[in-house]
């Protein structure tokens, strides 16, 4: 029974309000009985889901604006003012109910994505014939078609077939993408013209666009550091409300000021202020690609003045490609790519993955060698044997490490090589260097401008950090015009960098797209991550989730901050505007009951309202060209040096 009322509340406003007109209708005939029992008939149909609500509140020992509100229109309806007891519960349910409609739209982000989601697939069985079938029963390891204009309903991988594919659902990007064979397609993408087949990896709640939409769910409902203020605040102010009504009573003698101060003074725009800004602001992020994990990371991220990047599919495009192979040894060029491409197996970094891919573009059949035993060491290479051949590849450092001489004329075409912007990757043999492959990754398009849009948004300092190696990590941060890069790094090495950046009192966001990365991400105040190219580990490490992998999306997300946090100041100030200049007006006898309930709902309207501008929030851009007068430059040795943070 309590609960349909409760459904049905929406309803009985409006019964409550057709009472009202009838009421007043009376008054003008002139018949004041029928007058008094329209108003009454009002005033109970509206308080009843008001009390109910308060009733349950009470119950678990909370002070409600519903609690306050049933006590003052009990008090208006006992002293007869059923005018104002009617038009108080009528105006405070009208006010719920727009509250709801607006509130709604501030998730509108939310409810876009999830009506994205993929409904049925296509399943292409043993015999060639297709089945439609729910999204949801797709299981990894099926085949399936997508025909031009469907939804590819799971991650996956093409099998056959070439597509443009429009992946905005999950990036953010409207401009389609060729996908072809062996590329990777994520679920809730539209196929606009071609035709695919595609092996079905990830399913269910494990697909990318699934994910994304538990991610923003999660950020909305999380509460921020304010948020979490504010309901403290409430917990002590409404019950301080309820004595100052008390004194105002014993004071005035006068029992209906003491009702209305009781009711105007409820904090209900100010308590609802600052969640409403950050689910709008999380909402419009996730709109343009850019996952903030909640109210909390919001905050946190507007105040963030120091930004450190990884270089390797951060601000590179991750998509590294082997330039050369330049021999030192007797052993050909085809068994060196083969040896090295074997012993790549057991590691996970890109640079590994890009001489695998290089071999077998090119054909090498690499897996009729035998991997005997094998081991990645990060920052450094790889050890393996192979065939009884002891294979050793990785920078400068390993090969020292491992005893392995490097002639003049090999150092010489290393440095060369990484001036140049190459990565140079040192192979060898049984003790020998054999060959050094140079790997190239291009800087992705939107990096500098990213930069210096968030430079122009009040980022101070902005530090890369690296594996690399000093040269081609000097190459890179000239050509973006970053403040300092320490290069030559171990993933603890750059968690200690962080950590001393923190002590020197920067408030610091680490961004990164690999495994490696994800201890100086989960130091950092604010960790970023791919989420196109990233590890999963990377990802669930980060507060925030770039899903197109372009920085331009950060560059969004950190001006979004800033607003956010305006616009959740701007509804605490309209609150506190509202309440005390009602306040005044009501122990001055200004103000009425029901004029106040009137501005008190209107107020809770206007932060809303304030609040949804944010849902389309562009930054206007205002790139500005910056100077670096000086680059720092460090290794990984000087990190024991104390980091004093300059404001």
């Amino acid at each position: 029974m309590l609960e349909q009322i409760h459904q049905h509340k929406y309803h009985l406003a409006w019964i409550a309000g057709v009472l009202i007109v009838l009421g007043l209708l009376m008054k003008w005939l002139g018949f004041y009985a029928w007058r008094d029992g329209f108003l009454m008939a009002a005033t109970v149909a509206a308080a009843l889901p008001i009390a109910i609500k308060a009733w349950q509140a009470a119950r678990m020992k909370t002070f409600s604006i519903e609690l306050l509100v049933t006590v003052a229109v009990a008090g208006a309806f006992l002293i007869h003012e059923y005018m104002e007891s009617a038009a108080v519960t009528f105006l405070f349910l009208f006010g719920d109910y727009l509250e709801a409609r607006t509130l709604k739209k501030t998730r509108s982000s939310l409810k876009q994505l999830a009506d994205m989601a993929p409904q049925e697939a296509i399943l292409l069985q043993e015999d060639g014939t297709r089945k439609k079938t729910a999204a949801d029963r797709v299981r990894a390891g099926n085949k399936l078609v997508v025909l031009p204009g469907g939804k590819i309903p799971v991650d996956g991988t093409i099998a056959k077939g070439r597509a443009f594919v429009n992946e905005s659902a999950v990036t953010g990007e409207p401009a389609p993408v060729m996908k072809k064979e062996n590329d990777p397609v994520f679920s809730g993408s539209i196929l606009d013209t071609g035709y695919i087949e595609m092996i079905a990896e990830k399913v269910g709640d494990d697909t990318t666009f699934a994910k994304m939409i538990e991610l923003v769910e999660e950020a909305q409902d999380a509460k921020s550091k304010t948020e979490r203020f504010l309901d403290r605040f409430a917990n002590y102010y409404t019950p301080a409300i309820v004595i100052l009504a008390l004194a105002v009573f014993v004071f005035t003698r006068d029992f209906h000021k003491a009702i209305t101060f009781l009711v105007i003074a409820c904090p209900g725009a100010l308590v609802i202020g600052a969640p409403v800004s950050n689910v709008a602001g999380i909402g419009n992020g996730a709109k343009h690609g850019a996952l903030i994990k909640g109210g909390d990371v919001m905050e946190k991220l507007a105040k963030v003045d120091t930004l450190v990047f990884d270089k390797t599919g951060t601000l590179t495009k991750g998509k590294p490609e082997v330039t050369d192979v330049h021999l030192f040894g007797k052993r050909r060029e085809e068994e060196v790519l083969g040896l090295v491409a074997k012993a790549e197996t057991v590691s996970e970094h890109p640079l590994g993955q890009t001489i695998v891919k290089e071999a077998e573009a090119r054909g090498i059949p690499f897996n009729r060698y035998h991997l005997q035993e094998g081991e990645a060491i990060k920052g450094k290479g790889i050890a393996a044997t192979i065939d009884g051949i002891a294979v050793t590849a990785g920078n400068r450092k390993w090969m020292d490490a491992q005893g392995i001489a490097i002639s003049p004329s090999a150092g010489s075409y290393a440095t060369d090589r990484e001036k140049m912007g190459n990565t140079a990757i040192f192979i060898a043999a049984n003790g020998k260097l054999e060959a050094i492959l140079s790997i190239a990754d291009q800087i992705r398009e939107d990096a500098r401008a990213a930069l210096e849009d968030m430079r122009a948004a009040g980022i101070k300092r902005i530090i890369m950090l690296t594996g690399d190696n000093r040269h081609t990590a000097r190459a890179v941060a000239s050509q973006l015009g970053i403040d300092a890069f320490y290069a030559e790094l171990l993933p603890d090495e750059k968690v200690e960098y962080v950590k001393k950046l923190k002590e020197g009192g920067a408030v610091v966001a680490m961004a990164g797209d690999g495994m490696n990365d994800a201890p100086a991400i989960a130091t950092a105040d604010i960790g970023l991550a791919m989420g196109k190219g990233g590890t999963d580990i990377s990802i669930e490490t980060a507060d925030i989730v770039l899903m197109a992998d372009k920085l331009s999306q950060y560059a969004h997300a950190f001006a979004l901050s800033k607003k956010t946090m305006r616009n959740m100041k701007q509804n605490i100030a309209i609150a506190l505007s509202v309440v005390v200049f009602l306040l005044v007006g009501v122990l001055r006898g200004q103000v009425d009951l029901a004029a106040g309930m009137f501005v008190h709902e209107g107020s809770v309207l206007a932060v809303i309202l304030n609040a949804m501008r944010l849902i389309g929030f562009a930054p206007k851009g205002g790139r500005q060209k910056f100077k670096i007068s000086k680059m720092g430059e460090l290794d990984g040795d000087q990190l024991r040096k104390p980091v004093r943070h300059v404001k």
